[in-house]
């Protein structure tokens, strides 16, 4: 286990990412071809080259006439295009409780977007619920109105099987069953090979594509970094911005609710909890180096910002969970949101990618692109600024 304030250098565990390879192949490819053409060019100047068959060996015209006519010597290569990987983000994932488990030891939750999920870089879901047995939980014996998820050890496996690489543990869940259970989360989650954000001073740092991407947690509960102490979180991400190229704030924030899709102004309160002033918390961790700032908690869908060229999303609702989640109207919409970012925290584009819940909380993706025009319409209506879907959800830096 990682102390407290420690780095912790994590290698994406998800599908193998070929970007680099592929890159090197081709300049490799490359580099062959001109030197065959200069060979050929330079046989020719010499007067050789002209013997049966020196035809079919010859490179194309169009190759051929470029090569013949570039300067020599040869201008300075022009700079390389900067890295740029993509950052996957999804909400409020169960996977698994007393309420409900789903088959094939948790694959079942994720079969259906599997594609999906795997195809960013770095794929990130806030873990709702703890991977631990027996022992208490937060609720009392005879409570009507309390909430505790336990999933089974073994169901930790189909979170990387879907490709997932990290989670958040920054949310009101993660303590379910007190320090016991989310010892054996972390346990867990670290035999998987899955990679975990959330803790008091923890940064934890990815490796993607040569990227360092750090990635710090905050929610409103003690075992958390605490989003209500702002110029603590300031602190902690500017430490974080020191050790890695991109900064990802995960943060769990806001009321809950059906009817809680906008972002207020000031601090926003539920159950009687202090739940954060998740605009003034986005605004000063980015003013103090985070590039992306992504959140759960209310567990509807909520905007997305753009404030100093960098994206804040709000909310992306629940996101799996096996009969543990309303599923009507509002809380049965969902996105899996992917951003590309390169090793500056410039932001290229990304998309909004539309799911719906089905029974019994399975995300699936949705072509009506639902979320998609929603979370297009709560942008406008919150934000001065922000990044522009078109109908399937996809929007550039411009």
């Amino acid at each position: 286990m990682t102390p407290p304030g420690r780095v912790r250098v994590y290698r994406t565990p998800g599908a193998p990412r070929l970007r680099g390879f592929v890159t090197a192949l081709i300049a490799v490819v490359l580099l062959a071809l001109l030197a065959a053409v200069g060979a050929v060019v330079w046989t020719q100047m010499d007067g050789g080259g002209a013997g049966p068959g020196a035809d079919a060996d010859r490179p194309s015209p169009t190759i051929s006439a470029v090569a013949a006519s570039s300067p020599s010597p040869s201008p300075s290569p022009s700079p390389s295009s900067p890295t740029v990987i993509e950052v996957g983000w999804v909400g409020d994932t169960t996977p698994g409780s007393m309420y409900g488990l789903p088959p094939e030891r948790g694959r079942a939750l994720f079969s259906s977007v599997r594609e999906e999920l795997r195809a960013p870089d770095l794929m990130i879901a806030n873990l709702e619920g703890t991977f631990s047995e027996g022992g208490p939980s937060k609720c009392g014996q005879d409570s009507t109105n309390c909430y505790a998820f336990q999933a089974p050890l073994a169901n930790a496996p189909a979170l990387k099987w879907a490709g997932i690489d990290m989670v958040s543990l920054a949310n009101n869940h993660t303590h379910d069953y007190l320090e016991r259970g989310m010892q054996q989360t972390m346990e867990t989650l670290e035999a998987t090979g899955l990679g975990y954000a959330g803790l008091p001073e923890q940064i934890a740092v990815v490796d993607v594509d040569g990227i360092r991407v750090a990635t710090v947690g905050f929610s409103p509960y003690p075992w958390n970094a605490d989003i209500n102490d702002i110029p603590a979180a300031q602190e902690l991400v500017r430490r974080a911005a020191g050790d890695a190229d991109v900064v990802v704030v995960l943060m769990h924030a806001g009321a809950e609710g059906a009817g809680e899709i906008h972002t207020p102004q000031g601090t926003e309160v539920a159950y009687g909890e202090n739940r954060g002033d998740s605009r003034a918390f986005a605004h000063a961790v980015i003013d103090a180096g985070a590039d992306l700032v992504l959140g759960s908690g209310p567990h509807v869908i909520r905007g997305i910002e753009r404030y100093e060229n960098r994206l804040i999303a709000y909310s992306l609702g629940n996101f799996a969970g096996w009969d543990n989640f309303g599923l009507s109207g509002n809380l049965g919409l969902s996105g899996l949101l992917t951003v590309s970012v390169d090793s500056k925290g410039r932001i290229h584009g990304g998309r909004w990618l539309s799911l719906r819940l089905t029974e019994p909380g399975v995300p699936e993706t949705d072509p009506a692109h639902t979320s998609a025009r929603m979370v297009s319409d709560l942008s406008a209506q919150d934000f001065s600024k922000t990044y522009y879907l078109d109908s399937k959800g996809y929007f550039s830096a411009r």
